[in-house]
């Protein structure tokens, strides 16, 4: 199903009656449209119903006046193959969490695999692998962005020109192999960065065996272009050394679910002070010793809004927008020419907030009524949110 689907086209798609509109960007997270058009995957019109060609649909959906957003964009993940995770070994939480809203994953690195070969050969091997494996195939329709090799000892300048001639996009997290030094890590960045490889540090204490302590110092040094689980992967670095680590570098401050809170919010806070809110980006850490939370960027969204004090309108956007801005990628975001990735959303039922935006300061889970993935319906009400309020329908043909 997800591998026929993954190269299907959905033909012109309308989405009207919508109430609220969230576009991922930052710098206006609420547009003044009620309607959505889209041919094959792509965003073609944003705007009044009036203004929009709606004619000779394939497929329209009545949003019923509910929220519709880009898809949430999970910025750290650490999948193995296929939809299965052997750290829980646990299967479908690929698509259980395209429930919970999300339509793109990016790997940290394809750490959990039983045997994950380390020599120089096998890990270039593995990181080509994951990257077409995940390119070829789309559990519950989400796209993986995969193959994340971890660097090691004994890499040069030429594996990462092979890896980025392979396909290659990202560096999985800089840290959980032998490369632990920042000087070591800072080359390998830089050569990583010259052939348009992303790379990532592991921020905190370890989080798997082989992996350890990486401290502001480390992280500063090395350069990398996302500051990963700046909350730590579980165990944080202080509130003072993380805000240092937002005040002195100018890369992306990534926060996750399965690290500290607290910071998380510190974090959040210190960027928001620092007038560079277009840095943070969120992500779960799942697969982890904490499990798969298949709502975990829902429960993130909450989280910063509600203890954060921060207005969801704007932690929608970390979660969407400023990634997709961060990673390069082609979604995230409401305007023209962008893949038709979104996550239809309200108030969940007999919350106390007066609408969904309300009900997320106050800490509640929204319930997803509709998940879109290049234009074509992936799930409606979903199985793990709590019920929405509305749900938007597909009209009859």
């Amino acid at each position: 199903m997800a591998e026929a689907i993954a190269g299907a086209k959905s033909g012109k798609v309308v989405i009207q009656n919508i109430g609220l509109l969230l576009s991922g960007d930052i710098d206006q997270p609420i547009l003044d449209a009620d309607t959505i058009v889209i041919h094959d995957g792509l965003i073609v019109a944003v705007g009044k119903a009036k203004d929009c060609d709606t004619s000779e649909a394939r497929t329209t959906i009545d949003a019923r006046q509910t929220c519709v957003a880009p898809g949430l964009i999970d910025s750290h993940v650490h999948p193995v193959f296929g939809d299965w995770t052997p750290r829980q070994n646990q299967l479908g939480w690929i698509d259980s969490t395209m429930h919970g809203g999300v339509t793109t994953m990016v790997s940290a690195g394809e750490v959990h695999l039983p045997g994950r070969p380390k020599d120089i050969v096998g890990l270039k091997a593995l990181a080509i692998t994951a990257q077409r494996a995940f390119d070829n195939f789309r559990p519950g329709g989400v796209k993986v962005i995969a193959g994340a090799p971890i660097i090691e000892k004994g890499m040069v300048e030429q594996d990462f020109k092979d890896l980025a001639d392979a396909g290659v996009s990202l560096l999985g997290e800089v840290g959980l192999g032998s490369v632990k030094a920042g000087y070591e890590a800072q080359q390998m960045v830089a050569w990583a960065r010259k052939y348009g490889i992303q790379s990532t540090i592991h921020t905190g204490g370890p989080s798997i065996p082989g992996s350890g302590l990486i401290d502001k110092d480390v992280v500063l040094e090395a350069d990398a272009d996302v500051i990963g689980h700046i909350n730590g992967g579980h165990t944080a670095l202080s509130e003072a050394h993380v805000c240092e680590l937002c005040e002195k570098s100018s890369r992306a401050i990534e926060i996750v679910h399965n690290g500290n809170e607290k910071v998380a919010i510190a974090a959040a806070q210190a960027a928001l002070q620092l007038k560079c809110p277009h840095r943070v980006i969120l992500g779960t850490d799942g697969p982890a010793g904490s499990g798969v939370q298949p709502l975990g960027m829902l429960r993130m969204v909450a989280l910063l809004s509600s203890l954060g004090n921060i207005p969801a309108e704007l932690v929608f956007c970390f979660a969407t927008g400023n990634t997709a801005r961060i990673r390069n990628l082609n979604c995230g975001l409401v305007e023209v020419g962008r893949a038709a990735d979104f996550v239809f959303m309200d108030k969940a039922q007999h919350s106390a907030g007066r609408d969904l935006l309300d009900s997320v300061q106050l800490g509640d889970l929204p319930g997803v009524g509709m998940v879109m993935i290049d234009g074509i319906v992936r799930c409606e009400r979903s199985r793990n949110t709590p019920p929405a309020t509305n749900v938007p329908v597909v009209l009859p043909h």
